[in-house]
């Protein structure tokens, strides 16, 4: 028996963790403890030495020092103060009015501002759960079904998991050992066409089955013209004076300057070149901007350019992640008390659920730290490259078995007991078969993506469920009785964005070019090295496996 231990304590040790955690024992714990129960094991049979747990306070002491991690505090207060400033509210209710004409609007404006509060709240709950209370009462009011309606709420919050500055590429480039700024870079184009795979399911949706996503009526807009237009002429023409403006002026100001210095600039400036222009036909009366241009620029420009400003700066290097954090969250600070919804129990509460959220995500790292620590003595990151480097399919195999194998675990695992506890035994696997690792930290993300959709333990499920109507009620605006919004609707809704997702991946997967494009502006690879390295491999310069 102790023979049969000993060659086999590394599988052991493992099966024990997913036993611990079927149990239902909090995660942070079963790792600690499976950690340091094995690392006694492996001293009495000899495995081990005792002085190994005297490595565990240094370790520790190394999650506490690490400045990367110092981001998770930073943008996690700053998307729940935003949230809470009432900044989610505006912009559903901005765009939606802005979309609501056509037929399946409020299904695009909810999708749009889904990614909109991905790029600065950073976190699924406050998404979802803002967009659950705000706009499923009137979706369900003007006709949408019920599965479409909350299929794509929760699909849409779930994008702050792949929209910089997503807290999960924070944690997953920590893991990997990868600057957050190039995880960042990598995740912009996937984040993008995911958005855009929502937008068309919803397309079709208008074209195929257009009585689940009916327009609203004209007399329930607010913001309509005095000659009965909705005014977005007005709206596209001043965003295009601005970018013309804003071109022009980075063109001949900025002229030489980097690629991305030049890209951030233009962005920002025409974000501060719009609200100008509208706070200065406001100011002065000119009434040259429509009431619904206006409305939507003095709502979404300021987060906009606040988005622009923070992961611009971490993109071109003038700032880390950390730093670009505590910017953010003190522009946070400046545009709540700038519409004067700085009150302090706002603060309170942010600051609360930060230290939740950081002291959970925390408190699982070190955990893990403790289980890896052991289970690499007992040579347990051996045993698992063994196992899938003999995959067959080489790269691809192993991609494909991670793929499934994550979207499998999502459904028991959240996306901070992923990270931790997975990304670590699988890191290394992808390292030593030369795949790039910020293109694998996307895949990832991708795929953990789905664990907050899965039926029946998606958290964004969860959170939608909890704001939901759970009986029959009365409209508040046209008196017509609503009914409930059953959890099997909510389920249904959620398979197709599912489905969505996992195409995504593999898009992802057949097309690396959408990653790796952050490594375009590197200077110290040799294109005649690359190709070289690939020979005879049947992938071009382009493949992450080099």
């Amino acid at each position: 028996m102790t023979a049969f231990i000993i060659a086999n304590i590394a599988p052991i040790m493992f099966a024990s963790l997913i036993g611990l955690m079927l149990l239902g024992f909090p995660v942070a714990f079963a790792l600690a403890a499976n950690g340091i129960i094995f690392a006694f094991v492996g001293v009495e049979l000899g495995l081990l030495s005792p002085a190994l747990l005297q490595v565990l306070p240094q370790r520790i002491f190394g999650i506490m020092l690490n400045d990367v991690l110092l981001a998770l505090p930073f943008f996690t207060f700053m998307g729940l103060l935003l949230e809470r400033s009432g900044m989610a509210e505006d912009l559903l209710e901005t765009i939606g009015q802005l979309f609501g004409p056509i037929r399946g609007g409020l299904a695009f404006a909810v999708v749009a501002v889904g990614a909109l509060l991905a790029a600065t709240t950073g976190v699924v709950s406050a998404s979802v759960i803002s967009m659950g209370l705000i706009s499923l009462p009137i979706m369900l009011r003007y006709g949408y079904d019920r599965s479409v309606a909350t299929g794509v709420i929760a699909a849409s919050g779930t994008l702050s998991q792949i929209i910089p500055p997503s807290l999960t590429l924070i944690i997953l480039a920590d893991q990997l050992g990868r600057p957050v700024g190039d995880m960042y870079k990598g995740a912009i184009l996937p984040g993008l066409m995911l958005t855009g795979l929502y937008m068309l399911y919803v397309a079709w949706l208008t074209i195929f089955s257009p009585r689940k996503v009916p327009a609203m009526p004209p007399e329930v807009l607010a913001y309509r013209e005095p000659n009965g237009r909705s005014g977005a002429v007005s709206l596209i023409v001043s965003f295009a004076l601005a970018a013309i403006v804003s071109y022009l002026g980075v063109r001949f100001l900025m002229d030489g300057q980097p690629r991305d210095v030049r890209v951030v600039a233009g962005f920002t400036s025409w974000s501060v070149i719009a609200f100008l222009m509208a706070a200065v036909d406001r100011l002065l009366g000119l009434n040259l901007l429509s009431r619904i241009a206006q409305r939507t620029i003095f709502a979404m420009i300021p987060p906009l350019a606040l988005i622009f400003l923070v992961l611009g700066t971490i993109f071109i290097g003038l700032a880390t992640p950390t730093e670009g954090g505590a910017m953010g969250a003190v522009g946070a600070l400046l545009l709540a008390l700038a519409k004067g919804r700085l009150t302090l129990s706002r603060v309170e509460q942010a600051m609360e659920t930060t230290m939740r959220l950081t002291s959970f995500a925390v408190f699982i790292l070190v955990g893990s730290t403790i289980f890896a620590l052991t289970f690499r003595a007992v040579n347990g990151d051996l045993w698992v490259e063994h196992l899938l480097v003999s995959l067959p399919g080489g790269e691809w195999g192993f991609l494909i078995f991670v793929s499934v194998f994550v979207f499998v675990a999502a459904f028991f695992l959240d996306f901070f007991e992923l990270a931790f506890i997975i990304i670590p035994l699988l890191g290394p696997v992808a390292e030593s078969m030369g795949v790039d690792m910020v293109w694998f930290g996307v895949l990832i993300a991708l795929n953990m993506q789905t664990s907050f959709m899965h039926p029946p333990f998606g958290l964004a499920l969860f959170y939608l469920r909890s704001v939901a109507p759970d009986a029959d009620y009365k409209d508040a605006v046209t008196g017509q009785r609503i009914a409930r919004v059953t959890t099997g609707q909510i389920y249904r809704g959620s398979i197709p964005f599912i489905v969505i997702q996992i195409v995504s991946v593999a898009l992802v997967m057949l097309i690396p070019q959408l990653v790796t494009h952050y490594r375009s502006a590197l200077s110290e690879v040799d294109p005649a090295t690359i190709e070289m390295t690939v020979e005879g491999s049947g992938f071009g310069t382009d493949s992450p496996f080099q």
